[in-house]
């Protein structure tokens, strides 16, 4: 093994001179696994208005591609997906009005993994979503006031 400042080379596969860090490695087979199961779960309730591209539809459906909605607060994301979104929202400078349904039928699992794809996927790389902290967020949200 090579140190890393030295110019000699080597024929194997730069994998397996060093032992990168989970971050810089690809992602453990349970992240993998978690994406492809969100992915699952985008095509079947999201696809719709915000696109297999991740694009959304201009003036009705804002696109996921490197927004502070996708890649920001957790928290603010995860309350979305869980309680919808209704009302005037400006997403890259662009103005939408339209109403996201709730999906709170979806259990954590679900929600952390359809947010980890979309904060993974789109030009997106933001940290995953775990399906504890979903459970946080529906919890302050049913122990939190009713404004219905």
């Amino acid at each position: 093994m090579s140190c890393s400042g030295g110019t000699e080379s080597s024929s194997q596969p730069q994998e397996s001179q060093t032992q990168p860090t989970q971050e810089e490695a690809q992602p453990p087979a349970e992240l993998t696994q978690n994406i492809e199961n969100g992915k699952t779960i985008y095509n079947q309730y999201c696809l719709v208005c915000h696109q297999s591209d991740g694009n959304g539809v201009t003036g009705a459906f804002p696109t996921l591609h490197q927004t502070e909605w996708v890649q920001g607060d957790k928290t603010k994301l995860i309350g979305v997906v869980l309680n919808g979104l209704q009302g005037a929202i400006e997403v890259k400078g662009e103005q939408y009005n339209n109403a996201m349904p709730q999906h709170s039928f979806l259990t954590d699992q679900q929600v952390a993994d359809v947010l980890t794809f979309v904060r993974k996927s789109f030009g997106n790389d933001a940290p995953e979503i775990t399906p504890e902290e979903v459970k946080e967020v529906r919890g302050q949200a049913s122990s939190g006031s009713n404004k219905n």
